[in-house]
């Protein structure tokens, strides 16, 4: 038994088995014996069952007795292979972790397990081929979690384009629930995050098991409860058949999948996710810039006087980083063509760009780009020149998506092309920032060895990414994938931002936002104050409601500040002001949401030593009672005193009530346990508007 302790979680690993098996992923355990550890993990034998109970190690074998879906799917040539049964061949524990060996001579086959522990459990597998003269054929591995049999809810995630992240939760009662993604990206429809837990479980409740699958591409999740009411969470890359052929001595390593528990609820165990991101090198560590996003101001139409004074008007009103979106290059004057030729269009920029980056960083900005390099128009120079290097299959007519395909950047030839162009876009203009794209699913696809191209597309992504950000020291990435469609914490190590969604339409961000922060911090969440009417949606907002929505991510503006009076820039530089206001709190305190009654949403985030808070209340639909109920504050210091007042938004429509909470107008002072117990009242709203709390402690010093 090997103990692995991390922060708030332990860890109990058997290595008896072969494959490691987890008897304890839960609370810290003090001292726990060998006889209980062992009795914890005895199962019972029953009628009509093996002689002997085969455990949820983390790669389940079929071939020895494990009924449900086993962790290694595969098999040589000839079909044999396709059951292995491993047996342990050493391991080694260091201040890294634990890597265990095991080795299946019979099938040839060797198989590492790594686990880490800190502020979450990290656990990924890698297959070798040891046979001399065969190639294996896989078909999955997959990572396995057992979760203990009190896990009776699961909560996953659904969506859509513009409306992504939305949480389900379900019973968990018998049976498999099976989420299958073959998009070739994380996708809109099913994000590769998993919760369990005890029924009820809420935000401030409730024992919480959580996964992630930290992987750019196809993912399968299985969530299953076996006929002995043993429970399990398996997540692993779903590869397309023939895709991953492993030659003698060749290996493949599974995506990380990262796992996190709470007993306090989910709002902790979703936190423990954010600092696992923040503590990693790569992590942003520099305040992040409010930016200004051109696409919904101009879309395709790129008038160097127009773009000129939308960057005078974003200057204006705080903005520090200028984003030039789609229609720069090529011949893409709409979208159906130019993709893949990344120079700088003479129809479009006919002085280049120069003028206008030299124009945006004299206003005291840096400059961002848009990209899409892994599709291409079939009206391209590029296509026209290589139709061959598109992700298709020979014989078929290719399916197209938003007049585009796929670039086959695992072709070595594709990939050098994107690459010295890009490279030199990036070393001929001083370009910060690309908002990188991706606007299609892989539909088919076949390499240029015949076999489906998926995994390999994702991995040259990789390569891609981190080849520029070498050459280009200081360049950071947003990962967007029609929104928000590629989500992970594996391109987050390429990626300083993501792109929520399409939709700007803050009534539709509320939900979004809240799903995406389960997993991700709020300095990651790309989120734009946009126009008054939405573009995605035809909704109008008054600017307090959008701007309450927004300032609680990486901030942006997105509409047609030509548009505005005034007295109405004015008022939005009023609120980025806001935002930088609490910047330092917003990305780096801990997040934190509330449960409350559906009409109404709760978030926040409380500084790390929990001497202030900033909360968000929105009422997003008309409410069955008249006053809304209190709002238990859990996450302050309870013996602390806390001045508890409102922060004024430009725009804020009248509270409809005949008198309001002491605290609204003029302020109040409640002890942390006094707002944990008997939380805070709160004045009625109408549908669709926002209040910002602040609650400060007295005894800061600065105060």
């Amino acid at each position: 038994m090997i103990h692995l302790r991390g922060r708030g979680t332990d860890v109990v690993v058997d290595l008896s088995h072969g494959v490691p098996v987890i008897v304890h992923w839960g609370s810290p355990l003090a001292a726990p014996g060998e006889a209980a550890l062992e009795a914890a993990a005895h199962r019972p034998l029953v009628p009509a069952a093996p002689d002997v109970v085969a455990p949820i190690s983390v790669v389940p074998e079929h071939g020895s007795g494990f009924p449900g879906r086993p962790g290694l799917l595969g098999s040589r040539p000839d079909g044999r292979g396709w059951a292995p049964r491993f047996r342990p061949d050493g391991h080694t524990v260091d201040s890294d972790g634990l890597t265990v060996e095991a080795r299946d001579d019979v099938a040839g086959l060797a198989l590492t397990t790594i686990m880490t522990l800190d502020h979450a459990l990290s656990v990924r597998v890698e297959l070798t081929n040891v046979s001399v003269d065969q190639t294996y054929g896989l078909a999955g591995l997959s990572v396995t979690l057992p979760v203990p049999e009190r896990a009776g809810e699961l909560q996953t995630f659904t969506g859509r384009w513009s409306r992504e992240f939305q949480a389900h939760r379900t019973p968990w009662a018998r049976g498999a629930h099976i989420a299958e993604n073959r998009r070739g990206r994380t996708s809109h429809e099913n994000p590769p995050v998993v919760f369990a837990g005890t029924a009820g479980f809420g935000e401030c409740s409730g024992s919480v098991w959580g996964a992630h699958l930290a992987w750019s591409g196809n993912h399968t999740l299985l969530a299953e409860r076996l006929a002995d009411g043993r429970r399990y969470l398996q997540l692993g890359e779903l590869l397309h058949p023939g895709e991953i052929t492993l030659e003698p001595g060749s290996s493949y390593r599974s995506p990380e999948v990262v796992a996190v528990h709470s007993d306090t609820g989910l709002g902790a165990a979703g936190r423990q996710f954010h600092r696992r991101l923040r503590v990693r090198p790569e992590h942003p560590k520099s305040p992040r810039p409010v930016m200004f996003n051109s696409w919904e101001a101009t879309y395709f139409d790129h008038d160097i006087d127009r773009l000129r004074e939308l960057a005078d008007r974003a200057a204006r009103i705080g903005v520090e980083r200028f984003v030039l979106d789609d229609g720069w290059f090529g011949s893409r004057r709409d979208d159906t063509s130019g993709l893949g030729d990344w120079v700088v269009s003479a129809d479009a920029h006919p002085d280049g760009l120069g003028l206008l980056i030299s124009h945006v960083t004299g206003l005291g900005m840096s400059f961002g780009i848009w990209v899409e390099p892994e599709m291409v128009s079939p009206d391209s120079d590029l296509y026209r020149a290589h139709p061959e290097w598109a992700l298709t299959t020979s014989g078929y007519e290719p399916v197209l998506a938003r007049n585009q395909l796929v670039l086959d950047l695992a072709r070595p030839a594709a990939f050098d092309h994107v690459l010295r162009q890009l490279d030199a876009l990036l070393s001929e203009h001083d370009i910060s920032f690309l908002k990188w794209d991706m606007n299609r699913n892989h539909i088919g696809g076949s390499g240029a060895d015949g076999a489906a191209g998926s995994h390999a597309q994702t991995e040259a992504v990789y390569r891609l990414m981190d080849e520029l950000r070498r050459r280009h020291r200081g360049l950071e990435i947003e990962s967007c994938s029609s929104g928000g469609a590629r989500v992970d914490h594996e391109i987050l190590r390429r990626a300083e931002r993501v792109w929520t969604s399409d939709s700007n339409d803050p009534l539709e961000r509320q939900m979004i936002q809240r799903g995406a922060s389960m997993l991700i911090p709020p300095e990651i969440m790309g989120a734009h104050i946009g126009p008054e009417r939405s573009h995605t949606t035809g909704r109008r907002h008054d600017l307090a409601f959008r701007a309450a929505t927004a300032l609680f991510g990486h901030l942006g503006v997105e509409c047609d500040l030509l548009e505005l009076s005034d007295g109405e820039l004015d008022d939005l530089a009023d609120a980025i002001a806001v935002h930088k206001r609490f910047r330092p709190l917003l990305h780096g305190g801990d997040g934190v949401r509330f449960d409350t009654e559906p009409a109404y949403l709760a978030h926040g985030v409380i500084s790390t030593d929990r001497a202030e808070a900033l909360i968000s209340y929105a009422a997003i639909a008309s409410a069955p009672s008249q006053t809304p109920a209190s709002l238990m504050v859990d996450g302050l210091d309870g013996d602390r005193t806390y001045r508890v007042e409102r922060v004024p938004l430009p725009g804020e429509r009248t509270v409809g009530a005949r008198s309001l909470p002491d605290w609204f107008e003029h302020g109040a002072f409640r002890r942390g346990e006094e707002l944990a117990r008997l939380g805070l009242q709160l004045p009625p709203l109408n549908p669709e508007t926002a209040v910002l709390i602040r609650l400060h402690a007295l005894d800061d010093p600065q105060v």
